[in-house]
């Protein structure tokens, strides 16, 4: 255990969290694997029951951990999913006063760039995918049930770049910055541009045209902000709203 001294800014509980999570990364300990007791840790951290729990906690809510009752139960690690990031980013841009239009502009950096690696890097899985994501698009007949598929192809591509990093940025911006999470709807006509947008993002990334890609996402990004100057303006200065924890990605 490494000198309080160190982290004399930490609470007792947050200091042993950090310790515990030092530990889970140090050990190279796999998801859904057993670090111990309470009884091991209690004795493991010399602390009490109580502040033990409270780091606990504090692991909890990253995502890192997860306490099972019973045999065979204990402190488990976890793989943290990338919504709890894509939940705390969003918090700190509501909080930060970041409006729906930025969003926009920067789903308009992120998501050419994932498109882009995703012509380079990604499978042949993938782009199939893609094809039967499109082809379901083509048979809705709700919007809402578009909408989701809409999200469902974006976050195929995101996925498809092998971007963690981009990947997980996304997930937050295009929550804040999606048109059907702020109420703005798609006539028949833009989902006919829609589903046009995904076919050449497609075809561009099955024949890996890096830059065709890219530019096949950024006007389809663009032709949302476009939507949204041209009839939900009063949209672009609001606040977005808090990406929940069970809240799918937008496209």
């Amino acid at each position: 255990m490494s000198d309080p001294s160190t982290s004399a800014h930490l609470g007792k509980a947050e200091y042993v969290a950090q310790e515990l999570l030092r530990f889970i990364i140090s050990s190279k300990i796999a998801a859904d694997s057993s670090i111990g007791t309470e009884t091991d840790l209690l004795s493991r951290y010399d602390v009490s029951r109580p502040t033990l729990r409270e780091s606990l906690r504090i692991l909890e809510s990253q995502g890192v951990v997860e306490r099972r009752p019973g045999p065979g139960g204990g402190i488990i690690a976890r793989k943290p999913a990338p919504g709890r990031v894509a939940h705390a980013l969003s918090i700190f841009l509501h909080f930060n006063k970041v409006p729906f239009g930025k969003a926009l502009m920067a789903r308009e950096v992120i998501e050419p760039a994932l498109a882009s690696e995703a012509a380079l890097h990604g499978s042949e899985a993938d782009f199939v995918e893609m094809r039967t994501s499109i082809a379901r698009m083509k048979e809705c007949r709700d919007h809402d049930a578009f909408m989701g598929e809409n999200r469902v192809f974006h976050g195929i591509v995101a996925r498809a770049s092998g971007n963690k990093v981009l990947e997980v940025f996304w997930q937050a911006l295009s929550l804040m910055g999606s048109g059907d999470f702020h109420g703005i709807r798609y006539t028949a006509n833009h989902q006919k541009h829609v589903v046009a947008a995904h076919q050449r993002i497609l075809q561009a990334c099955s024949e890996r045209d890096a830059t065709g890609a890219a530019q096949a996402m950024a006007e389809h990004v663009g032709e949302l902000e476009n939507l949204v100057r041209r009839r939900y303006e009063h949209l672009l200065d609001a606040p977005p709203d808090v990406v929940g924890l069970g809240t799918r990605s937008a496209g």
